[in-house]
């Protein structure tokens, strides 16, 4: 049984959700400090999450295709990112985008305001009260956030096949691997698949589950 798969898989979620992490918490700050504006920005963000996989892939496709306007400045340089690993990762971090801004704004919005105006009062800059209070308070949600990130990146399909393809050792994902094995008729290296995924997902939502009680627990 060929691992690649599962390598790349973890490579491709790692790298995602690193950046999902970044690109999330500074979206959901930015809309919730908007004054004007906030609906739109916010459907902007969160359309990715309603969108079938495969509409997602294929703009990516427009975006970084070789007539796309960032993948033709892009092949100037040599650099491809139809049919890469870096393809696959870039579809994760859009899938998943959504699902860590909606937690951390929820988040965020939640914050009593009052630590806010009394953080301001004391001269507090907005970027001390952002590190100093905003994510301490909401240290959970954003965890948790960034668990289901990961498990959403590790799990995308339907961009992936469509900007990333299916190249074994290159872009082959655990995701992809099962639908290849099924189409072929190999259930029992679907079943193998699905069961590793299964078992990555769940130890991760343990692993969470168990950082968030110890926590619970020092308070």
């Amino acid at each position: 049984m060929d691992f690649s798969p599962l390598f790349i898989s973890l490579k491709v979620a790692f790298i995602a959700t690193l950046f999902t992490f970044l690109l999330g918490l500074g979206a959901a700050r930015l809309v919730v400090e908007l004054k004007h504006g906030k609906g739109l920005i916010d459907g902007i963000f969160t359309l990715p999450l309603v969108l079938p996989p495969t509409i997602v892939g294929f703009f990516l496709l427009v975006v970084f295709g070789k007539r796309g306007f960032l993948g033709e400045f892009l092949n100037r340089f040599g650099i491809s990112i139809v049919f890469s690993w870096i393809g696959a990762v870039i579809a994760s971090i859009v899938v998943s985008f959504p699902i860590m801004y909606c937690t951390c704004r929820g988040a965020f919005e939640q914050i009593d305001m009052n630590l806010i105006y009394a953080a301001r009062t004391l001269g507090m800059t907005e970027r001390q009260i952002f590190f100093k209070i905003t994510l301490p308070n909401s240290i959970h949600s954003i965890l948790a956030g960034t668990v289901l990130a990961f498990a959403r990146a590790l799990g995308e399909f339907g961009a992936t096949i469509m900007i990333a393809g299916n190249i074994p050792g290159k872009t082959e994902t655990m995701a992809v691997a099962v639908y290849i094995a099924v189409q072929s008729g190999k259930r029992e290296l679907a079943y193998k698949w699905v069961a590793i995924i299964c078992i990555i997902s769940f130890a991760t939502i343990i692993i969470m589950n168990w950082w968030a009680n110890l926590r619970g627990k020092r308070r």
